[in-house]
């Protein structure tokens, strides 16, 4: 399979067990316990930026992202999980989903983004490591995996402080 031969679109909410079937391949169960998940928790991800990748009517990929607030005060976006099915790894379509949602969450008037993952894979969209102490998770997190990007420019200035769920 080419990268090519996959299709980015909007989640359209059928395919929810699809997705979990997704995450279990690519993450395992115990994805359940990390700190990500804890700012996921009875918060529903946003609709208008959850995006599939299909070949066919076989699901390969899923992004989703959720809301957070740093602080009280800043409004964030939380990236992930995002997942690519093992047997098309390293054709293109997990940037191809992150290049698609990070243009309409901009687009939308989101201005920051935060993840936890490895800043070399995530560096290719544009996300860098967080300078230490400026965002704090509400757990372990290893330091030189939290990763931010600014959908406009200057947005992560200020931004200081504790990261915890919307809702």
């Amino acid at each position: 399979m080419s990268a090519q031969s996959y299709c980015v679109q909007p989640e359209n909410g059928i395919e929810t067990q699809q997705i979990e079937d997704l995450l279990d391949e690519a993450f395992g169960i115990e994805r359940r316990v990390l700190t990500s998940y804890r700012l996921r928790e009875g918060v529903a991800p946003l609709k208008e930026l959850s995006y599939a990748a299909w070949i066919g009517t076989t699901l390969v990929g899923s992004l989703r992202f959720w809301p957070v607030r740093i602080e009280e005060t800043w409004d964030a976006l939380l990236l992930g999980p995002l997942a690519v099915a093992t047997r098309i790894r390293g054709q293109g379509c997990g940037i191809a989903l992150m290049e698609t949602a990070l243009s309409k969450a901009r687009d939308l008037g989101h201005e920051r983004v935060i993840l936890v993952g490895d800043e070399p894979y995530y560096a290719r969209v544009g996300f860098a490591r967080v300078p230490d102490g400026k965002l704090i998770m509400p757990g372990y997190v290893d330091p030189d995996r939290l990763l931010c990007r600014e959908l406009a420019a200057g947005s992560m200035d200020e931004v200081k402080g504790l990261v915890g769920r919307v809702g």
